[in-house]
């Protein structure tokens, strides 16, 4: 009895899952693994040099639309201000400054 509670727990789980969560190929050949942490989805690198670190952390908002902080370890970890698009199996996420007026963007691959 037991073992058929924990079997249909884990398919309800599963079944439940974001579609923002996975594994994506990023434009620059690093992969990112997203999962979720507390409330939100976090954006962890898989390999490359900044192997292990969170670079994101993001919340549904609707229709496929995400928000959040994205980190930039280029520029010695500066957090901007995220939002991601989830259209099939690319994910466009963006970081601004100034209230939005300067955003840089990137689009991931799902693998």
């Amino acid at each position: 009895m037991a073992l058929t509670f924990l079997a249909l727990a884990a398919l309800t789980s599963a079944a439940a899952a974001d579609p923002i969560e996975g594994t994506w190929r990023m434009p620059s050949g690093n992969d990112a693994r997203i999962a979720p942490c507390g409330g939100d989805f976090c954006l962890t690198y898989v390999n490359g040099p900044n192997k292990g670190k969170t670079f994101g952390k993001m919340t549904p908002s609707g229709a496929g639309a995400y928000q959040g902080t994205v980190t930039d370890y280029t520029k010695g970890g500066k957090e901007y201000s995220g939002k991601g698009k989830l259209t099939g199996d690319t994910l466009s996420v963006s970081g601004c400054v100034l209230g939005g007026l300067i955003c840089r963007s990137q689009s991931l691959t799902r693998l």
